[in-house]
């Protein structure tokens, strides 16, 4: 009678389970500060020769090393380094044909003598296309055929029978994000670019989103100016339902603010309002930001001052519109 796979032969012990934990993070900690000690020039110049080329990086690698490939072609992708990825099967089946003379591909292979990259090797050494191999095996046929050669070998897996890929492809994973690190360094790769490639996401919505775009302006702007009465000032703010007005003189420059805050401050002093004009009763000097600046700016100018709005002026002080936290959360700044 055969034993299933998915049944244990042996009754679950919770301390070795925490034990293997604890060593498999520890040996590939270890394997990740020796990779580091051994990186050099030949890491230097495979950013050189990517940098140098006019295509994309073709990322290839089989089994769990292509796993690995496509996170890293990815990750280049998405740091300013044109990539993707192509399975070394399919490629012996046409999809080779998305390799031009001005790629370069990156070969991933703990071996480095996994069957169906190398025979893609002559092929590509034919068409001139530039080869950085990453791999454990640094006298591979990989390793022999590349232009480059990043040494990603470890001493061994972190499985305890030294066979399922896992500290090998933590060391590829890692010597992939540094290098789309390097060459989004050496590109001059900003954070407005990386949300470009990401504007779906909470990080391109931060860094894509602008003041103008979530502010409000026109009627929808509570506004009196600094003659006005209070009881006028009380039903501006009343009627735009944003807890505050402003107060601008008669061109529209901005003089001052007044919030719900303000009010109760007021009332708790004792101060007489009712006959007060509303340039009596602002706040003169309330926060304010440019409308090219970015949503999540104001945002941590409201965190910063403990507000719940921030007015949007102009390089005159001319009064723009305003932001308030509800607009910010309803467009998933914060």
């Amino acid at each position: 009678m055969s034993t299933s796979l998915s049944t244990p032969t042996h009754p679950f012990d919770p301390a070795r389970a925490l034990t293997l934990a604890r060593e498999t993070l520890r040996d590939e900690a270890q394997a990740l500060v020796a990779l580091s000690d051994r990186v050099g020039e030949p890491f230097v110049n495979a950013v050189s020769k990517i940098l140098a080329i006019r295509g994309r990086v073709v990322v290839m690698g089989m089994g769990k090393s292509g796993h690995v490939g496509r996170k890293i072609a990815a990750t280049l992708a998405s740091t300013g380094t044109p990539a993707f990825f192509v399975h070394p099967a399919e490629a012996s089946h046409g999809d080779l044909g998305m390799v031009t003379p001005v790629d370069l591909v990156l070969g991933i292979s703990n071996s480095g003598e996994a069957n169906e990259l190398t025979v893609l090797l002559p092929v590509l050494k034919r068409q001139g296309v530039p080869l950085i191999a990453m791999t454990g095996g640094m006298e591979s046929t990989l390793a022999r055929h590349a232009d480059v050669v990043l040494d990603s070998g470890v001493e061994r897996e972190a499985c305890p029978l030294n066979l399922a890929p896992t500290t090998s492809t933590t060391a590829q994973m890692a010597l992939g994000d540094a290098l789309a690190v390097a060459l989004l360094d050496a590109r001059g790769f900003r954070a407005e670019d990386f949300a470009r490639s990401h504007p779906g996401g909470a990080l391109g919505r931060k860094l894509l989103t602008l003041v103008r775009d979530v502010m409000r302006s026109g009627d929808e702007l509570p506004r009196v100016e600094a003659g006005a009465s209070f009881s006028e000032l009380m039903r501006e703010m009343s009627a735009k339902s944003l807890g505050a007005s402003t107060v601008v003189d008669g061109e529209g420059h901005l003089l001052g603010i007044f919030t719900d805050g303000d009010l109760r401050r007021r009332i708790e002093s004792g101060a007489e309002l009712l006959g007060a004009k509303a340039g009596e009763v602002m706040h003169t000097r309330p926060r304010t930001i440019r409308p090219g600046a970015l949503a999540a700016d104001a945002a941590a100018l409201m965190e910063q001052h403990s507000i719940t709005s921030v007015l949007v002026t102009d390089e005159e002080n001319q009064l723009l519109g305003m932001v308030h936290i509800g607009d910010l959360m309803r467009a998933k700044v914060i």
